[in-house]
């Protein structure tokens, strides 16, 4: 993508939460910054990505179906630790290229979804190069945000979109449900999982500590984690064969996704004002 055209889109991605228009609009993006190969100076540039077990994600090096590997490849490839930022969150991560098989199957997956990566690939004799993104731990999480409160929002607002990303694409799925999108259920059931599993072993133990007049609140919202697991449990059973009726799986999405969004409404309702309104 011409610079430009690059800037103008990290600009509005930082400025947005991860939220863009144009081209870009409702799908999965990511700012990649890489080390250049030779100058050492850091890019960024804007990548569509796909989710992958274990909580990496995938990037492809396209580059429209150009006759060489784009820069950002290169850079990773000499330097493979590179900055993601994905929506309000920003961590390090050890790119990966994938070899052989594990290269293939990840590449099918993504032209099952998106046939857009084959006429890439029919447009150069180059075989497009699948990159995994694996975060490496570093503590808390880095948020964009400019208040506690408004970090909790962000991150809540970033299930709230990756629901009615899924839904939009189960429900325009076909007959059948394709390998990536079954990986993306899976993903998000994990985020959300982890999610959970923080608030209640760390956040909710704290705010009760010096909080106590929000121990109704914690309960209840405790309970609607566990609430929400049982639905997370349905959900992934739904998608757990590739014979899975996208119609099935699509009410245990909207399912989900209503208990989903009443449990973040309500936990921001009790939360926010506090976090915003005193130290905790």
């Amino acid at each position: 993508m011409p610079i430009d055209f690059n800037r103008q889109i990290i600009e509005e991605f930082r400025a947005n939460g991860g939220r863009v228009g144009g081209p870009f609009e409702g799908g999965r993006l990511l700012l990649l910054t890489t080390v250049g190969a030779r100058s050492g100076a850091p890019h960024t540039t804007p990548l569509g990505y796909l989710p992958d077990s274990g909580g990496r994600v995938l990037v492809i090096a396209s580059a429209a179906g150009a006759p060489k590997h784009p820069a950002w490849f290169h850079n990773l490839v000499a330097h493979p630790r590179v900055t993601v930022e994905a929506g309000v969150f920003t961590y390090e991560a050890q790119a990966i290229v994938l070899e052989g098989a594990e290269r293939d199957r990840a590449f099918a997956r993504a032209a099952e979804t998106d046939p857009g990566w084959s006429e890439y690939q029919a447009k150069t004799d180059r075989v497009l190069p699948v990159v995994a993104l694996e975060e490496i731990p570093a503590g808390p999480p880095n948020i964009r945000a400019d208040s506690p409160g408004a970090a909790l929002k962000a991150v809540h607002d970033g299930f709230r979109r990756e629901l009615a990303l899924i839904r939009k694409e189960i429900a325009e799925s076909g007959p059948g449900l394709g390998v990536q999108l079954r990986v993306n259920c899976l993903a998000l059931c994990q985020g959300l999982h982890n999610h959970h599993t923080g608030e209640d072993a760390g956040m909710f133990p704290m705010l009760g500590r010096h909080h106590p007049e929000l121990a109704p609140a914690l309960e209840r919202m405790q309970q609607e984690h566990e609430k929400l697991a049982v639905l997370l449990a349905a959900l992934q059973q739904a998608i757990s064969t590739e014979s899975a009726d996208p119609r099935s799986v699509l009410s245990e999405v909207e399912r989900l996704t209503e208990e989903v969004e009443r449990h973040l409404a309500y936990e921001e309702e009790q939360l926010i004002p506090v976090f915003d309104g005193s130290a905790c």
